[in-house]
């Protein structure tokens, strides 16, 4: 699906770089970060919000191994 200026749950989570469920995470837990809109079964992010959110947030860095 492409609507201009909104990202489905797959999308967002590519744009943020997590996982697609870390998104959903984030909608329950994360009082700050944008809530979608649902259009019949799909959520639809604001693509400006979720940039805008990313900003304020910067991705951690991964690790190789569990610490020691």
């Amino acid at each position: 699906m492409n609507i201009e200026g909104w990202a489905t749950t797959q999308q967002a989570a590519d744009l943020l770089g997590v996982e697609r469920e870390s998104v959903y995470i984030y909608v329950r837990r994360l009082k700050d970060f944008p809530q979608p809109t649902k259009i019949g079964r799909t959520l639809l992010f604001d693509r400006q919000a979720l940039l805008d959110w990313r900003k304020d947030h910067p991705a951690r860095g991964k690790r190789d191994s569990p610490p020691a």
